[in-house]
């Protein structure tokens, strides 16, 4: 239907999108309710930004951009709510709490073009079999019938570099002094940590410095919640 800007945006967004020089926020406003009430505004969405600038060891300025649905309650209540987040930081403690199980979405580590034997792990030929040459090929493309190579079927293709959402993973413990975790020299590829930090059970995807998306997790099952007891934090270094 329309959108609803910000009275104040940062500037480093202006190297993202294009951003409004004319604006009345009240009438946008305005016309937002109004179309509430008439039933013709069925959802709502959030535009979020980043703030690269403000983290330490990251040598990005352009933000990235993400849109967030605004869920729970009424149209109304959830219209009022995304008012509220206007010219405001959200950050990872306003969504999840610790010993809370979340969700992570990141693009993973790109391998660039990779055979089938990396890439979905089939075997290497045994013995006679790789003696025309093929020994890290498969042994063929499929049946006769149906006359084309099914998408089943292992190949070489791009292998990494492709967006994967890891569910359920607890979040153990939230931070403001990065140096309560940074091991004696930094961590590798990224260096000190001077900001806020998340500490999270298990692995992410992707390489060190890359943007990852966290919610609350949609599939939780029967993983309970429960506060976690963190007697002890090494920071022993990582460089051998």
């Amino acid at each position: 239907m329309t959108e609803m800007w910000a009275e104040t945006l940062e500037p480093a967004l202006a190297k993202r999108i294009t951003l409004p020089k004319k604006y009345n926020g009240e009438m946008t406003k305005a016309a937002i309710t109004e179309g509430i009430e008439s039933g013709k505004v069925m959802d709502i969405y959030a535009l979020m930004h980043t703030m690269p600038e403000v983290v330490s060891g990251i040598p990005k300025k352009v933000p990235e951009l993400m849109e967030i649905r605004i869920g729970g309650g009424t149209i109304m209540q959830r219209f009022e709510f995304a008012l509220g987040l206007l010219n405001n930081e959200v950050t990872l403690k306003n969504v999840v709490k610790s010993g809370a199980y979340a969700d992570i979405t990141a693009i993973t580590t790109g391998k660039g073009t990779q055979g089938p034997v990396k890439r979905w792990g089939i075997s290497v030929r045994k013995r006679k079999h790789s003696r025309g040459g093929k020994k890290r090929h498969i042994g063929n493309l499929g049946p006769w019938h149906p006359h084309h190579v099914r998408w089943q079927v292992p190949q070489m293709g791009q292998m990494g570099y492709q967006q994967r959402t890891e569910f359920n993973k607890r979040i153990l413990m939230f931070g403001d002094n990065g140096a309560d975790i940074t091991p004696a020299g930094g961590f590798l590829h990224y260096g000190v940590v001077r900001n806020p930090y998340v500490l999270i059970k298990g692995s992410i995807p992707g390489p060190a410095k890359r943007l990852v998306r966290i919610r609350p997790a949609v599939r939780q099952g029967e993983h309970m919640e429960r506060q976690p007891a963190i007697e002890h934090v090494s920071i022993q270094s990582k460089q051998g």
